[in-house]
């Protein structure tokens, strides 16, 4: 298998692929930080500190369900960028951008975590956006 024959759509850019790779592998471990913090939401729901009179206030279990589909979708595209399969970026892009949403509304509960994920998050959308399709 050829150089070429691996990067569908992406150009003739090692950058293009590394790029792709990359947010692959952030988005990996994004899904699974997520997947934890729902885990460790849903068994224990006195695991993270509530606080009062959040606009956003959601039961804690709540939350951790939220993560832990976020999580298990967000792992699911990121293997799908190692493939290059033509929908994983899109994809990737939009569940990326929610995890970040996601992660600034839970920042009460968790807040140094919850920006550390949002700054992964956008390190993944830019790594995803320098990526250019090729012009073939």
């Amino acid at each position: 298998m050829t150089y070429s024959s691996i990067d569908e759509g992406l150009g003739d850019s090692k950058w293009a692929v590394g790029g792709v790779a990359f947010a692959g592998s952030v988005l990996i471990l994004i899904g699974a930080f997520s997947t934890i913090v729902g885990l460790a939401a849903i068994i224990n729901d006195d695991h993270f500190v509530v606080t009062r009179h959040y606009t956003f206030n959601l039961d804690t279990t709540a939350w951790g369900w939220i993560h832990l589909v976020l999580g298990v979708a967000i792992i699911v595209t990121g293997f799908c960028l190692f493939r290059f399969v033509t929908w994983a970026r899109v994809v990737a892009i939009v569940l990326a951008v929610v995890s970040a949403i996601n992660f600034f509304l839970f920042i009460p509960k968790a807040p140094v975590w919850s920006v550390l994920l949002v700054a992964l998050s956008a390190w993944a959308i830019w790594a995803l956006m320098q990526t250019r399709p090729s012009r073939t």
